[in-house]
């Protein structure tokens, strides 16, 4: 099967293809029965090491739940601050109005260019000394601080190049009916551009979600890495205790990842168009609607569906 960007591989491709993934898999093996070697001559693979993960449970309530509840709780108060302010300036950098985009592209260029890591430091500073928040509770603020800084910069990027990604006709077409700008952004642009953005954003918080151990590594915070270091010292199993942490990382982001693609798909399918043709007075309708803010039938900001089906 051929088409303009894949030309399917001939018998001599075929066979190239085979041999390089047998050649793969051979070295994939031969690394992991060196790693294997290794581990277990240095007595990383002993029973003694992973026992505390699999008899009882006081590892798990003493150090690795809270640990990934100050982890789980710093990250969902960053996501939730910094989303709908990434929106904000991500919107504000589109404006028509040049004192707007100029302050929203300071804001962002600027705390984009700074290491997550040097804003956790600056808001444990600002904490200490311009605030009454106690010494136990800096570290949290100043990690969510950072957190926020950071990634809601990196979120205005995103939902701009999402907006900017789509088609131009989008844009004229909703002014063409009377739309206003802020409908045209509220009804039109953001609701398509969210598909588009949707990876990107996810890949974002699971960055949030891993930086929050920056702060247990310089700030002192009790986050679920940090528990992991007081753990291996008690049980003195570092490699068991960072493997078990890092296996709680995977699950973590990739449910998140996970819920991000059935959202996906979900958004996708309730996109899809129906076929129906608009005809002359359904253009009327929505032209009338847009231009009064009210649906002749009686219905709340009628809006016709853009794909042609009444809501």
């Amino acid at each position: 099967m051929t088409s303009v960007l894949y030309d399917a591989p001939g018998p001599r491709a075929k066979r190239r293809n085979v041999l390089y993934t047998a050649a793969f898999l051979v070295v994939l093996a031969a690394l992991l029965w060196w790693v294997y070697s290794a581990l277990s001559d240095k007595g990383q693979l002993d029973w003694a090491l992973w026992k505390p993960f699999f008899s009882g449970s006081e590892a798990y309530t003493t150090y690795i739940w809270p640990g990934l509840q100050k982890t789980l709780e710093a990250a969902a108060l960053a996501m939730v601050i910094a989303l709908p302010l990434g929106a904000v300036l991500g919107i504000a950098r589109l404006s028509d109005h040049a004192w707007v985009r100029v302050i929203a592209a300071v804001l962002v260029e600027f705390f984009r260019a700074i290491p997550v890591l040097v804003l956790m430091i600056f808001g444990l500073a600002l904490f200490a000394q311009y605030t009454d928040v106690s010494s136990d509770d800096r570290p949290f603020y100043a990690v969510v601080t950072g957190l926020v800084l950071y990634n809601a910069s990196v979120l205005a990027e995103i939902v701009r190049a999402g907006i900017l990604s789509l088609p131009k006709g989008q844009s004229e077409a909703a002014l063409a009916i009377g739309l206003r700008k802020g409908q045209l952004m509220r009804l039109v642009l953001l609701p398509q551009s969210v598909t588009v953005m949707l990876p990107a954003i996810v890949s974002q918080l699971v960055v949030i979600v891993k930086d929050t151990a920056l702060g247990g590594a310089v700030l002192t915070f009790p986050e679920l890495l940090a528990s992991a270091n007081t753990m291996s010292g008690y049980y003195g199993n570092f490699i068991a205790s960072l493997t078990v942490v890092a296996v709680i990382y995977v699950l973590i982001n990739f449910s998140l990842t996970s819920f991000a693609h059935w959202l996906e798909g979900r958004l996708r399918r309730g996109k899809k168009s129906t076929g129906a043709v608009l005809g002359a007075q359904d253009v009327a309708h929505i032209a009338g609607t847009a231009a009064t803010g009210a649906d002749p039938a009686g219905h709340p900001s009628g809006i016709g569906d853009i794909n042609g089906t009444k809501k």
